[in-house]
Parts: C-alpha cells; sequence; structure tokens
C-alpha cells in the first residue's frame, strides 16, 4: 500500500533568521573548503559568497531522499518546524563532517538549541497559517477550519460588545452641561461617536460598527445644535489655546502640546463637518454650520486632506448657493488663502475662476447680481498675491485673444460664437475689474494694453447693429480700465459711431410693451430693431457711456480737446433729429460737456507751468480732482438716481409697463351708428348724426388735453426727466396706440355728415369753453 508524503515544510533563509543565513553561508564555505581551503583567508572566504550548483542540486534532493526513506515507517508523524531544523543539522554531520566540525569549534549555540517550541496544535493540524493565529488571538473570530461551536460563541461576544446606544434628549443635555463646565477627552470622544452615528443616518449609510444610534428627528437636531454651539469652545480648553493678541496672525491648534493625542477624535470631527455640509439643503442650517466651519479652519489647516474636502464643499456653495452662504463660503476660502497661500493658492483661484466662467453661462436679471458677487470675490482672492495672479492672468487672457484670433482668421459663425457669448464678455469684464483694484502694480502693468487690444478687436469683430448691446458692454469694460488705471483709451469713437449708423428721424416699425434691458442682452433680433424701444434704449444707453466716459477724463487738462469731436458730433446730430425724446437728453448731454470744458479752460488759463512739465500737470490734475468740476458733480447726482433704477430692475418689483391694465376696445364710427340706429329703431333720427359729431368732438378736445400735456411735460428739465424717460417709455407707447386708434375715428367721422342742428349747438354752448384745434403730431407719432 502506497502513502501519500506530505512535505510540510521546506527551510529557507527567512524561516531560520540568523541561523539560516549562517547555514547557507557554512554550506557554500563547506563546498569551498573540499575544493582549495588552503588557498583563502577566513576573510575571503566569507566575504566571496559563491554557491556551487552541485551543492544546490544536492540540498533539494537530500529532503526527498530522506522523507521516502522515512515515509515507510513515519508515514502519520508530522514535525514541527524546530525538530525538523535540528534533524537536518543532524544529517549535516554524516554528509559534511567537515562542516559540521566547523559549527561546534565557532558556533556551539546553532547545534545545541532547544526544540520544545514545537506547539501541539502544529502536530494536530495539517497546515496553520500564522495571520489567522494572530487574528483568532486579538479579535475572537472563528478559526479557518470552520469549528462551529466556537464560531457561534465568537458571534455572541461580538454582539454583545457591538451593542448600540440610542441617544436621547437626556444624554444631550448632560453632555452639553458637562462640556461647559470641564471638558475631557473622554467627553469629546463620546460627543464625536455620537456625531458620526448622527451623520450616518442622514446619510442613510452605515459605516461599520457605531457606538451610538441616532432613531430620532429632533434629538438629529439637538446634537448638531449642540456641536455647533459648543465644540469649539470645548476644544480650545482641551488644549489650552489661548486667543493671540495680533487678530492677523493665526494659531494653530498643532502648537498645543495636547494636539497628538486629541489628533484622531479631531480629524474625525472635522470629516464629519464637511460631510454635513455637504448634505444639507436649508440654508438657514447651511449658514449656521458655515459660520461654525469658519471657527474651524485653524484646525482645519493643520490637517490637509480634510481641508481638501472642506475647499471643495466650499468652492460649490461659493458659486450656486444663496446670497448669505456665498458670503460665509468664502470668507471661509479667504482665510485659508490668507494663512496658507503656498499650499492652497494656486488651486484655489484655479477653481474659482472655472467655477466662475461656468456660471457666467447664462445672464439675466436675476442671476446677474450672483456674477458681480463672484467677480468682486474672485478679484478680492487675486489681490493677495500680485505674482500668482500675473501667471493667471497672462494664461487666462492669452487664451481669449487665441479664440478672437481664431474668429477673425476664420470669420465663421461657430468662430464668431466662441467670442460674442457671455462667459467671454464677463471674463473679459473680471480682468478688467482685476487690472482696475489692483493698479499701481508694477507686476500687471504690462497686461492692460493686450486686454485693451483684445476688448477692442471683439468690438470690431461684427460691427453691426444686432450686435450694440455687446459693443456697450466692451466700452463699459474699457471706461472701468481706463479710469482706474490712468490709460488714454479711445472709448468715444465706438460710441459716437452711431449716432450716424442709426436714423432716430424713422418712425419705428412696431410697439413694444415693455422697454429693452441692454444689461442682460448680448444681441438684438430683427423685430427688436423695429421697435420703438430700442431707439429709447439706444439713447439711454449712449447717454450713460458718454457720460461716464467724460466723467472718467474730467480733471484731464486736455479735456477740452479730447471731446471736441464729441461736441461736434452731438451739435450734427441735433441739427439732424426732430424727435424730441432723443433730442432732448443729447443737448442736455452736450451742455454739460462744454460746461465742463469751459470750467478747465478758465483754470488752465491761470496755469503758470508748461506742458512739458508732467509733474506739475499731474499735481494740478489732482488738485482739479479734489476740488471737483461741474461734471463729476452732475454725474454723481445721476449716478444715485440710475442705482435706484438698477435696484428696482433687480429687486424684480412691478413698474409702470409691468402693470397690466385693461385694454378699452373701441368701436368703430360706423359700428356705433348702426348700433343706434337698431337699438332707438328712428327714435331722434335728427339728432343722431349731432349726438356721433359731438362723440368725436368730445374724444378729439380729450386727445388734445393729452397732447398739451405731453409737450409740457418735454419742457421739464432736469435729472427727473431722464430717469423716468424709461419708466414712462410703457405709457408712450400705449398713448401712440390710442392716437392711432383715435385717428382712424377723426378720418371715419369727416366722412359723415357735417351739418349740426340745433340741439347740438345749444349742447356746445351750454359746455366748457375749450378750443378745439388739430394736433401737430411729431414725425415719431
Amino acid at each position: 500500500m502506497k502513502h501519500k508524503t506530505n512535505y510540510l515544510f521546506t527551510p529557507t533563509p527567512e524561516d531560520y533568521g540568523y541561523c539560516g543565513l549562517v547555514f547557507r553561508r557554512g554550506h557554500s564555505m563547506a563546498a569551498k573548503q573540499k575544493r582549495k581551503l588552503e588557498d583563502l583567508s577566513m576573510d575571503e572566504f566569507l566575504l566571496s559568497g559563491f554557491e556551487s550548483p552541485n551543492e544546490d542540486d544536492s540540498e533539494e534532493e537530500s529532503p526527498q531522499k530522506t522523507t521516502k526513506k522515512d515515509s515507510d515507517s513515519d508515514i502519520n508523524v508530522k514535525k514541527g518546524k524546530a525538530s525538523q531544523h535540528k534533524e537536518q543539522l543532524s544529517r549535516l554531520q554524516s554528509k559534511d563532517p567537515e562542516f559540521y566540525k566547523f559549527l561546534q569549534e565557532n558556533d556551539q549555540s546553532l547545534l545545541n538549541f532547544d526544540d520544545t517550541d514545537t506547539s501541539e496544535d502544529e502536530d494536530e493540524k495539517t497546515y496553520h497559517k500564522l495571520p489567522s493565529v494572530l487574528e483568532e488571538a486579538s479579535s475572537g473570530d472563528e478559526d479557518e477550519d470552520g469549528d462551529e461551536e466556537e464560531g457561534k460563541e465568537g458571534s455572541k461576544k461580538s454582539k454583545q460588545t457591538t451593542e448600540t446606544i440610542k441617544i436621547t434628549d437626556k444624554m444631550i443635555e448632560g453632555w452639553k452641561a458637562a462640556m461647559r463646565k470641564e471638558p475631557t477627552l473622554r467627553l469629546f470622544r463620546d460627543v464625536t461617536q455620537a456625531f458620526k452615528a448622527a451623520l450616518a443616518t442622514a446619510k442613510g449609510e452605515e459605516e461599520g460598527p457605531c457606538r451610538y444610534k441616532v432613531a430620532d428627528s429632533s434629538v438629529f437636531n439637538a446634537l448638531v445644535l449642540f456641536c455647533i454651539k459648543d465644540i469649539y469652545v470645548a476644544l480650545q480648553k482641551i488644549l489650552n489655546l489661548k486667543p493671540s493678541k495680533d487678530q492677523k496672525k493665526l494659531l494653530l491648534p498643532s502648537s498645543s502640546s495636547k494636539w497628538q493625542k486629541n489628533q484622531t477624535d479631531i480629524k474625525m470631527y472635522l470629516t464629519g463637518v464637511v460631510q454635513l455640509l455637504s448634505c444639507l439643503t436649508e440654508s438657514t442650517v447651511i449658514s449656521a454650520v458655515l459660520q461654525h466651519i469658519n471657527q474651524l479652519i485653524p484646525y482645519y489647516l493643520c490637517l490637509p486632506k480634510q481641508c481638501r474636502h472642506l475647499i471643495k464643499q466650499l468652492l460649490n456653495r461659493w458659486s450656486t448657493g444663496e446670497e448669505t452662504n456665498r458670503v460665509l463660503s468664502f470668507l471661509a476660502l479667504n482665510k485659508i488663502c490668507r494663512h496658507k497661500q503656498e499650499a492652497y493658492l494656486n488651486p484655489i483661484l484655479k477653481q474659482m475662476y472655472i467655477s466662475y466662467v461656468q456660471n457666467c453661462k447664462f445672464t439675466s436679471p436675476n442671476v446677474l447680481p450672483m456674477i458681480n458677487f463672484m467677480q468682486r470675490t474672485l478679484t478680492e482672492v487675486y489681490s493677495l498675491d500680485t505674482q500668482v495672479t500675473y501667471q493667471h492672468a497672462f494664461i487666462y487672457i492669452r487664451q481669449l485673444a487665441i479664440h478672437l484670433r481664431n474668429a477673425m482668421t476664420m470669420k465663421k459663425k461657430d468662430t464668431n460664437q466662441s467670442v460674442y457669448n457671455w462667459q467671454y464678455v464677463h471674463c473679459l469684464y473680471l480682468w478688467c475689474r482685476v487690472l482696475s483694484t489692483l493698479y499701481p502694480s508694477d507686476v500687471l502693468q504690462p497686461l492692460i494694453y493686450p486686454l485693451c487690444q483684445i476688448i477692442i478687436g471683439t468690438i470690431k469683430l461684427v460691427p453691426t447693429a444686432k450686435f450694440y448691446p455687446l459693443r456697450m458692454h466692451c466700452c463699459r469694460a474699457l471706461t472701468l480700465l481706463s479710469g482706474s488705471t490712468n490709460t488714454f483709451v479711445p472709448v468715444l469713437p465706438f460710441l459716437l459711431e452711431i449716432f450716424q449708423q442709426v436714423d432716430f428721424n424713422k418712425k419705428p416699425g412696431r410697439m413694444s410693451k415693455k422697454p429693452i434691458n441692454f444689461a442682460v442682452i448680448l444681441k438684438l433680433n430683427k423685430v427688436n430693431l423695429m421697435e420703438k424701444a430700442y431707439k429709447d434704449g439706444l439713447i439711454d444707453q449712449l447717454y450713460d457711456l458718454i457720460l461716464g466716459y467724460c466723467h472718467t477724463q474730467a480733471n484731464s487738462i486736455g479735456f477740452p480737446e479730447l471731446v471736441l469731436p464729441t461736441v461736434i458730433q452731438l451739435k450734427a446730430f441735433l441739427k439732424e433729429c426732430k424727435v424730441a425724446n432723443y433730442s432732448k437728453p443729447v443737448r442736455q448731454l452736450l451742455e454739460k460737456i462744454q460746461e465742463n470744458s469751459r470750467f478747465i479752460e478758465g483754470r488752465r488759463q491761470k496755469a503758470t507751468f508748461g506742458v512739458a512739465d508732467s509733474a506739475a500737470v499731474a499735481a494740478w490734475e489732482k488738485q482739479i480732482q479734489q476740488e471737483g468740476t461741474p461734471l463729476t458733480r452732475y454725474h454723481s447726482q445721476w449716478k444715485k438716481l440710475r442705482e435706484k433704477e438698477i435696484q428696482l430692475e433687480i429687486s424684480g418689483k412691478e413698474r409702470l409697463e409691468d402693470l397690466n391694465f385693461p385694454e378699452i376696445n373701441r368701436k368703430k364710427f360706423q359700428e356705433k351708428k348702426t348700433e343706434d340706429k337698431k337699438e332707438f329703431k328712428g327714435l331722434f333720427e335728427s339728432d343722431s348724426d349731432s349726438d356721433d359729431d359731438d362723440t368725436g368732438l368730445k374724444i378729439k378736445r380729450k386727445k388734445s388735453n393729452d397732447a398739451s400735456d405731453d409737450d409740457d411735460d418735454d419742457d421739464l428739465e432736469g435729472l427727473s426727466d431722464m430717469s423716468d424717460d424709461e419708466g414712462d417709455s410703457g405709457d408712450e407707447e400705449d398713448d401712440d396706440d390710442d392716437d392711432d386708434d383715435d385717428d382712424d375715428d377723426d378720418e371715419k367721422a369727416s366722412t359723415a355728415p357735417q351739418s349740426l342742428t340745433s340741439a347740438a349747438l345749444i349742447k356746445l354752448a351750454e359746455g366748457e369753453e375749450d378750443v378745439v384745434e388739430d394736433l401737430q403730431l411729431s414725425d415719431e407719432d
């Protein structure tokens, strides 16, 4: 009967440790001794380290031969590692007596070691892995062999140890009182575990065994509120952190001697706070958590991984949250950037810019304030380090220039669309604001000229009336950049060009119910170009932009020469324009510009320095700026009224043109006449015509009164007229519609019999002393 031999152990150097190393070196040394041992010294022999291939073969064959001999007698005997090693050493005496003698002389402990470390478990079990033994000893889990009874006992013990504790309001009150009285590490760990359990319940996930359990929403709210209010103060007491006297310098918790002991629990709590922020949807709760995070910023700065997760959530809230949450998120981001610029400023700026571009894709009156907020806050973060700002600005401005170059060379609709969109325009305005805010800066000064060239190239790409709104946005950005950086940029030619391209005397093709909001559009369609609101809005925008640019140059010593082409073109426009609503604001603008020119000329005549003296010129302009000019004083008053109008538009309040007035459907004259005849059936036939004529006269008298009121309103001059033009445009349009209907009635009434009866004459004599005159309508009406 043949028996299969189990080779339980094949010795390796790792199993022997130091003994195995000596064994292999000694074995090779014995082979060397057989060949030329007398030629080598002991040091040379130990450093040689080569092995004979025959020796290796003998080592591999020797266990097989011995196991074959022992298989017949001792098949079921399974020996331990130590005893097997001792037997191999004993066989070495007969196989290699010289090496065995060498070991006896030099290392006696290697041969005479104790083999009592062989465990009984190794003899009983066929194979046994060391990791499983260690797991069994530490955790009490089941063996790999699968003993059922021991497994059941181990599972019962694990259930007893991992039994969860349900959190109640009473427990939270106890924690709160103890935390306020004397916070300890043990108490903080319990609260952290409870907070972790609350988050697992809110997320609906089970993150391993947890000591506590939150089953009630009221308990969850109480626990979160307790953490937000008391944890920060408790951590400061546990770590013995005192507020620093210098508010600009941030005291990091890692400087405390107790930081290492509490680091694990603090890390768990900070991770939980970030998870809580990602789960919340209620704005008030998010606001409270963000305020708590602003307190914990020093702790996040000590833990880079948690800080990166926090930055990701803060960027999300800064770009998509409500206004309060946006502000709190920005404060936290700004705090991180100020105290850890080297580590976080670059990635935060990059992600903020990407978020800004993504949120600028669409613009509306409701979204525009949020875009302006992102623009201003991003500018503030850029102001922390001008060197980093230059790197970002150079890359992104160059990217804008590449888009513009492709559009100019290819001249296709798709490439033009890559430039004529909201994202491109808002990026241009962002960099104009950055360069204007950080001026003067020697680092950013070289970027002003290429940015101006890009904006001017954007205006010239498609210079048609369809894209006048986009031209307005570009001119506004150039005005901001020119006024803040003391750089002359020729903006007025692009505005005065509109007066030559648009025929303001031409009657509008159709009427519109609402004015066109140029602040939230980039282009106009064919229908908009035919509307009366288009020309009204265009005049307002031109008035706004020309006045704003002249205001930035109002204290310049060369202001009279700068505005001379503007004065000439405005005078030419006033000669050609016959519409009072358009000529009136332009005339007012011309008067203000000429008044400021005369003021500068008068002060210039008193100057005693020459034009070449740039220092004296700069001092003179600064003095004029401090004293003020007529144009700057007028601009400040006009700007207040303009800002009120913009706030009304942004807040969404109902204005006059937004009200839905009931429409008056007037019946035509012939229809009225036929209906009256059917109703009265021949009664008062002699007076029917006179009544109709009287009705027509009353309508004309009312219309004449309305016309006289409009003329009186046109005669009024001042800031109130300019601010009310846009608001009254809807009423004017309605009046124009009524006037058209009245003209139709008058034309049809003229075909009716004109003879008046005595009764009609008596009624006219008894009426008011009104003079009925023909209306002198303008070409617009």
